[in-house]
């Protein structure tokens, strides 16, 4: 198949070649798309170089898919034309995520909701994302009533821009434009901007992102989102009230089990999730599981993703290869 890659020098663009390789799936053409200053520079895939173009050129060549992390008025402008022209489009920007036609998609929870006739499907915020894979088992157990959420998130999340702006900052440079205050060694109570209800759009996001993945316009879900100093790895404190009483065993079970996740949960041996453990994996880490002993039916737990990889780029890929299994790209 020919896939085009649009934002193909950007971060989650290349951790998209990346995984794009590693998944395996059929790519007999890459398309890396950027803007015209990209245009002659080169992206390696699979041992051989291939020119960055534009989009217009990249439709020339007729993609059979289309991978977008370009930003959302990229996004808005150019997806339905790929589309039209007959290319399924997975777009991880914001622009399409809440559209009531658009499928927001993450195939161990909702992959079943896919069909020949979606042409764009949304890939969801990074954060969304890896808490809907702990909540999605849970809830199909127990109903989750209320979901308070507070997220610890890495640089990278802002782009190159982020990362580089951390590090000068921490080698002793100036340099602050990114991010409304300094970043090193602070952390940051602002994801995105703020709205007339006093939440940032990026806490919105995680609000109204998982009812809609999980389906269940009843889940009450409030947010807190933080830029912390760290290069890679959103870290999230959950904790969940469920309608019915659970089973600490039985959650961790459920939990051990669930396809994405990985339980790394023994506090004798100071054995939790951590950034560090979840850089350049494609599960999700989850523990710190525990009883909410203030609240009947309640629990904690800490949720650690790669927000590059699972957060962004593997799932992206993981609904290409979902199309690809269904036979709607070949």
């Amino acid at each position: 198949m020919k896939v085009a890659v649009v934002g193909a020098t950007g971060l989650v663009g290349g951790t998209m070649l990346k995984i794009l390789e590693e998944h395996r799936l059929p790519v007999t053409e890459l398309i890396p798309v950027a803007t015209e200053k990209s245009v002659g520079k080169a992206v390696i895939f699979k041992g051989l170089r291939y020119p960055v173009v534009t989009a217009a050129t990249a439709l020339e060549k007729q993609p059979d898919l289309a991978l977008f992390s370009a930003g959302g008025a990229t996004s808005l402008a150019l997806a339905p034309t790929f589309a039209e022209q007959g290319c399924r489009v997975i777009d991880n920007s914001s622009a399409w995520r809440m559209h009531p036609d658009i499928k927001l998609v993450v195939p161990e929870v909702n992959g079943n909701v896919v069909t020949a006739q979606d042409m764009i499907i949304a890939n969801p915020n990074c954060s969304t994302i890896q808490m809907v894979l702990v909540l999605n088992p849970l809830h199909r157990r127990y109903h989750i009533k209320r979901v308070v959420v507070s997220t610890y998130q890495a640089v990278s999340g802002t782009g190159q821009k982020g990362v580089e702006e951390l590090m000068n900052q921490r080698n002793g440079g100036g340099g602050q434009g990114v991010y409304p205050h300094r970043i090193d060694l602070n952390v940051i109570p602002h994801i995105d901007s703020f709205t007339a209800n006093g939440y940032t759009k990026e806490e919105m996001k995680m609000v109204l992102e998982t009812c809609k993945i999980m389906g269940d316009d009843s889940l009450k879900v409030t947010a807190t989102t933080v830029r912390v100093p760290v290069l890679t790895g959103h870290s999230e404190s959950v904790n969940i009230e469920f309608c019915n009483e659970f089973d600490e065993q039985e959650v961790m079970a459920l939990l051990a089990d669930a396809p994405g996740l990985v339980l790394v949960d023994n506090t004798a041996n100071n054995q939790y999730p951590m950034p560090l453990d979840c850089a350049g994996r494609d599960e999700v880490l989850v523990g710190r599981i525990r009883r909410d002993y203030s609240q009947p039916n309640s629990m904690n737990c800490w949720i650690v993703g790669d927000n590059l990889r699972k957060g962004a780029a593997t799932n992206a890929v993981q609904i290409a290869k979902l199309l690809y299994s269904k036979g709607f790209i070949k």
